[in-house]
């Protein structure tokens, strides 16, 4: 056990050593993690070694940063990791403070002049505000945090979220699968108890999975040196100790929860924001980060309009024309977009580009006092978009951003107008027209 608790401690400080750097530097180096002594005497309420883990390794953070010596109860991981995400959450809420303060007159542009700032995701873990770069980091951290509530829970989002082959992922799953399978029908045979680390298929097929040996050790796995039968020194294996019926069913539905995991994935924020009328509604600046082409390739792109006078004027079939136009649509990532109400405010959010026209009008009602009622959003070139049709934002040409016009059923109205029932004073729910602002 003392072998199995020492490799568990030079994962640690592999994983957090970062690149260039050598198992045998002087750990002084980095930050040490030691068992609190409150937690050696409390032997029922001790965590696991593999929260233990899961918490040095968050600590050590994804991204490498330098942090300061952290007294490493599990208490104290916690509450550390946790100012930590609320520091983050903090400095982005202020990064917008001044533009978002009740009633702003101020033009919302930020200094190079964009529409939006930028593209914004939700945590789906922690309910954090994170940029497309920081997302990743932040998101494989919640997971290694969540070791300390849910070893299983945790091992699960790492094989389905920290490895990017999903082919990979489910050969690794369909032969954990299998272990347990075998154990179930055979509980009191040995040899389906241990899986040989130096085995070809499990080095190739579940060991270079991230998580899965997690997964494993969830599920009571002990890392022992045992003796094979032709060889003088031993050997590590994975070693299932228990095999009472209710651990036996327990190893099921463990399973059974690993077959049906998901990755974890930051969720697009939409941020909402209305504007009052502005001649400037159709007028879009956007980051590059609506492109799904590098600032050379835009360029480039601009550079080669002047090709598009000429283009036109030959004679083209429509395959021709269809085909350019998909083309033309796969250069983006996101779309702005903003509707234009009765009232003459605007709403706007951002999309993903292949988001479909049932998203675009679920967004539109969540954000009406009155949103039960029937309406019709009017793209450019008066075309009706229809809420049932499952078409993308891009296939109806409101890439990389566009103006729709909003307006209510007629034939509704009239049934509600005769019926002697009146129409909402506003149209945007309270929360977004406490912050509407001035559109430059």
């Amino acid at each position: 056990m003392k072998k199995f608790f020492d490799d568990f401690k030079k994962d640690i400080k592999f994983k957090s050593a970062g690149p260039g750097k050598k198992l045998t530097e002087d750990g002084s180096k980095k930050h040490e993690v030691v068992q609190s002594s409150s937690s050696s005497k409390n032997h029922h309420h001790a965590p696991s070694e593999g929260a233990q883990r899961a918490g040095a390794a968050a600590l050590a953070r994804i991204e490498q940063h330098p942090r300061p010596k952290v007294q490493t109860s599990q208490d104290a991981i916690r509450n550390q990791v946790k100012r930590e995400l609320e520091a983050e959450a903090a400095a982005l809420a202020e990064k917008d403070k001044a533009a978002t303060a009740e009633g702003s007159k101020v033009p919302v542009r930020d200094p190079a002049g964009l529409s939006v700032s930028g593209v914004y995701f939700t945590c789906p873990l922690t309910g954090a505000t994170l940029t497309k770069s920081e997302r990743e980091a932040h998101i494989k951290e919640a997971i290694l945090m969540r070791f300390e509530e849910d070893e299983i829970e945790a091992s699960v989002m790492m094989v389905h979220t920290f490895n990017k082959d999903r082919e990979k992922v489910k050969t690794a799953v369909d032969i954990i699968s299998k272990y347990v399978e075998n154990i179930c029908k055979n509980p009191t045979e040995e040899k389906y108890r241990k899986i040989k680390l130096s085995n070809k298929v499990f080095q190739e097929k579940v060991y270079c999975v991230e998580g899965s040996r997690e997964f494993l050790q969830a599920l009571g796995f002990t890392s022992l040196m045992l003796p094979v039968e032709g060889q003088e020194e031993e050997e590590e294996f994975l070693v299932l100790l228990e095999h009472n019926p209710d651990a036996l069913e327990l190893m099921k539905e463990r399973r059974d929860r690993l077959q049906r995991g998901e990755p974890v994935r930051a969720q697009l924020d939409r941020q909402p924001q209305a504007f009052k009328p502005s001649s400037n509604a159709q007028r879009f600046e956007l980051p590059q980060e609506f492109y799904n082409l590098s600032a050379e390739e835009l360029k480039k792109e601009q550079l080669q309009k002047s090709d598009l006078v000429e283009k036109n004027a030959m004679l083209r079939t429509k395959a021709m024309r269809e085909k350019e136009e998909q083309r033309e649509r796969r250069k983006y990532n996101y779309t702005l977009l903003r509707i234009r109400l009765p009232d003459g405010n605007l709403l706007q959010g951002t999309f993903y580009a292949w988001d479909r026209l049932p998203v675009l009008f679920g967004f539109v009602r969540e954000s009406l006092v009155d949103g039960w009622q029937p309406f019709e959003l009017i793209a450019p070139g008066s075309q009706k978009l229809q809420e049932s049709e499952d078409v993308a934002l891009a296939e109806c040409n409101l890439v990389p951003a566009a103006l729709l016009t909003f307006a209510w059923d007629a034939a509704v109205q009239a049934d509600i107008a005769a019926a002697g029932g009146g129409k909402s004073p506003t149209l945007l729910k309270p929360e977004l027209l406490e912050k509407i602002r001035t559109l430059s």
